[in-house]
């Protein structure tokens, strides 16, 4: 697992793909958070993360699938799919490894946000004026959103060997699971506690409670579940395109 890992971090880093990831992120999230007249952090007024942590799924919705598009797509179109599957390496460790890798490069995507909790801190008018709780809490639900969307991503390249489908169907997954849930609860005919049942079946709900601070177990088991699901997904559909 660790070879697969080492190759695709040193493919990410060598080539412009990891540092545009990353750049794109910092970007976007910093433009959003702290330059958009009315919308920005600074004349929301209050110091608190609320803003990013709304808006960073939704980047990352889009990010995660242009990191993982070429995981194995890229393999099938190269042929290199067929080379791995003679070596003394197993699925599992073949998909963990790529599950990790793109993974650890959305942390490093992550990292430097922590640069705002400090400005933040100091542009506090009260000392100590911050959520620590709701602060840790939204990380480890950013962590585990990202891991979730990672291992979709994963999914949806083994579905094809066209890195552009590859995106646009982990875009759309990444989208229902999070919000389609949520939105399909709203609607009228889901009454009498369908709704409820409806929206905890979404990534949205879960992610909410923990970003509260309140880190239930149920929620956390809720996306290790997610992401083994669908890591289990990639190897059957991996087994079956080599059979």
């Amino acid at each position: 697992m660790f070879s697969i890992f080492k190759k695709e971090i040193n493919a990410f880093l060598s080539s412009l793909v990891g540092y545009i990831a990353i750049g794109t992120f910092l970007v976007v999230m910093g433009f959003f958070l702290w330059f958009i007249p009315e919308q920005n952090i600074l004349d929301f007024g209050y110091a608190n993360l609320d803003k990013f942590f709304a808006l960073a799924p939704w980047v990352l919705m889009f990010l995660l699938p242009s990191i993982t598009m070429r995981s194995f797509a890229d393999e099938f179109k190269s042929g290199t799919i067929e080379l791995l599957s003679t070596m003394p390496i197993k699925e599992n460790q073949l998909i963990l490894g790529k599950f990790w890798a793109s993974f650890v490069l959305v942390i490093f995507s992550l990292l430097p946000t922590f640069v705002y909790i400090i400005t933040l801190s100091s542009l506090s008018i009260i000392e100590n004026n911050l959520d620590t709780g709701g602060i840790i809490g939204s990380y480890l639900g950013l962590f585990l959103l990202s891991a979730v969307f990672t291992s979709i991503g994963l999914f949806c390249s083994a579905l094809t060997s066209n890195q552009v489908i590859a995106f646009l169907l982990a875009v759309i997954l990444n989208f229902f699971i999070f919000m389609g849930f949520e939105y399909l609860s709203q609607f009228p005919i889901f009454n009498n506690g369908i709704d409820y049942i409806l929206s905890y079946l979404g990534l949205h709900s879960h992610y909410q409670n923990i970003s509260r601070g309140l880190i239930d177990s149920r929620d956390v088991l809720y996306f290790l579940s997610i992401i083994l699901l669908f890591i289990m997904a990639t190897k059957h559909i991996l087994n079956k395109r080599k059979n």
